[in-house]
Parts: C-alpha cells; sequence; structure tokens
C-alpha cells in the first residue's frame, strides 16, 4: 500500500491546492456533502485520487483536523476506521466552504460520489477471474442479495485480458446489464419450425 501512495506521490506533483488550510476546509466540506463516515482508505483515494491534493498536503490536512477536533476516528459496522465530522468540522464546512474554489469543490464532490458509487456496486456485485487448466478464464459474476444470490454466471473468455473487459463492462452498469438478460430471458422463445413441407 505504501508503494502505492508513493507512485501516486510522483504522478500528482503538480496539483492545484497548495494550501493546508483551505484543504482543511474542502475535507470538511467534503465529509460534510457526503454526510455519513468515510472509511480512512477511501477518503485517501478521493482526495488524492481527484489529482487536487497531493499526498503531503492530505497527510498535513487529516493531522491538523484530527488534533483539531474537527473530525474523528470512529469503527463502522466491519471494523474499519472511518472519519466523522464533529461539530467543529460542520461549523469549517458550512461557514467556510467559500474559501475555496468552487471548481475545487465540485472536482473533489464528483470523485466522492463516483468513488463512493463505485464502492456500492462492489458490494452488490462480485467479480472473479478464474483460471481454467484447458485454457482461457471464466469472468464469474455475482449479483449479492441480503439472503441468496439474484445471480450466479460465467461467461467464458480466451485470456484474462478479455475476461476483466466483461467484468469491468459488467461494473459500468451492473443494473442495466441484469435488467437486460432478464429481460432477454423472460422473452425468449421456442424456436418455430416450418412445417409446411411434411
Amino acid at each position: 500500500m505504501q508503494d502505492d501512495r508513493i507512485s501516486k506521490i510522483t504522478e500528482m506533483a503538480d496539483t492545484d491546492i497548495k494550501d493546508v488550510y483551505t484543504l482543511n476546509i474542502l475535507l470538511c466540506y467534503v465529509l460534510y456533502k457526503v454526510d455519513m463516515p468515510v472509511e480512512t482508505e477511501q477518503l485517501y483515494e478521493i482526495a488524492v485520487g481527484s489529482e487536487i491534493i497531493s499526498y503531503f498536503f492530505y497527510q498535513d490536512s487529516i493531522d491538523y483536523l484530527l488534533k483539531n477536533e474537527s473530525i474523528r476516528i470512529e469503527k463502522n459496522d466491519d471494523g474499519n476506521d472511518c472519519y466523522v465530522l464533529t461539530a467543529k468540522g460542520i461549523i469549517c464546512a458550512k461557514n467556510l466552504k467559500s474559501y475555496v474554489p468552487k471548481s475545487n469543490r465540485e472536482k473533489l464532490m464528483l470523485s466522492a460520489m463516483k468513488y463512493l458509487a463505485r464502492m456500492k456496486k462492489e458490494k452488490e456485485v462480485k467479480i472473479e477471474y478464474i483460471k481454467l487448466e484447458s485454457g482461457g478464464y471464466y469472468t464469474s459474476i455475482r449479483f449479492l442479495d441480503i439472503k441468496a444470490d439474484l445471480m450466479d454466471l460465467k461467461l467464458f473468455a480466451p485470456d484474462l485480458t478479455q475476461a476483466k473487459l466483461i467484468g469491468e463492462k459488467v461494473m459500468n452498469d451492473p443494473a442495466g446489464f441484469y435488467s437486460k438478460l432478464i429481460e432477454f430471458a423472460l422473452d425468449n422463445s421456442e424456436e418455430e419450425y416450418d412445417m409446411t413441407d411434411i
């Protein structure tokens, strides 16, 4: 994980925000708008992955917000550490947001919404790539529900690249894929035979 972070640091040497105080407001604003606890790793991916925040400024800002008690860390139901906005952080987000350019607020919020939507999809749909001894791969697609799987499907692909492409296409719109498959199954009818020559 540390190597991934270091590589992101070098990729993102030129970022939009160069001021920790502005970043403090921006992080509070995002947590306020998301309005739910965000796992520590998730906030890192949202913030640094947006390419407007560098790793170093992000770390400085998180340290400051924790010491200042604008955010705190709590465990979620899965036992993972999450950042939660305190009353002090809410005041910061609401009253100081205009000090951060609107374009930066929108860019980071878009990054947050996309990331959290992807995480939600990944909880509802599990994709695995299974190598076959005879050659090729299965793309295993499971649509999960509380009590039972809604669907468990394996699609063959001749190589891992194509198997992953299938997985990516399904994850682009899992609900659309599922509904099209169900619609096709329900509309499928028995082949009709021409009996006129018999």
